[in-house]
């Protein structure tokens, strides 16, 4: 049995989730939540959220003991980048990406 947690439109980089997630990936989900509270990271704390509702997730679908599940897949897409502009000299402007990503987090026994 498996269950999913995604939080989409997150505003943060993909790229600073995923350094994260590599972490995590294939460890159980008790261990994960307490390794991410450790990291210094803006990105664990986001994570360790997912991760979160993935287990109230698997407690509502009565799963046996979702702690002990482990994580099955982790991934992080790019979401839409809100595009800001910047001025430059001699009247030139540059444009700012801010970026966002969609985290999904799965569990499985």
């Amino acid at each position: 049995m498996e269950s999913k947690a995604i939080l989409k439109y997150s505003r943060i980089a993909p790229r600073k989730v995923r350094r994260v997630t590599k972490l995590i990936a294939g460890v159980k989900a008790g261990e994960a939540l307490v390794n991410l509270g450790f990291l210094p990271q803006r990105g664990g704390k986001i994570v360790a959220k997912v991760l979160k509702s993935a287990i109230a997730n698997a407690e509502q679908k009565k799963v046996a003991d979702p702690e002990s599940m482990r994580i099955a897949k982790i991934f992080v897409d790019q979401g839409p980048s809100m595009k800001r502009m910047s001025t430059r000299s001699m009247g030139r402007a540059d444009m700012i990406k801010k970026r966002s990503c969609h985290i999904t987090v799965i569990l499985e026994d």
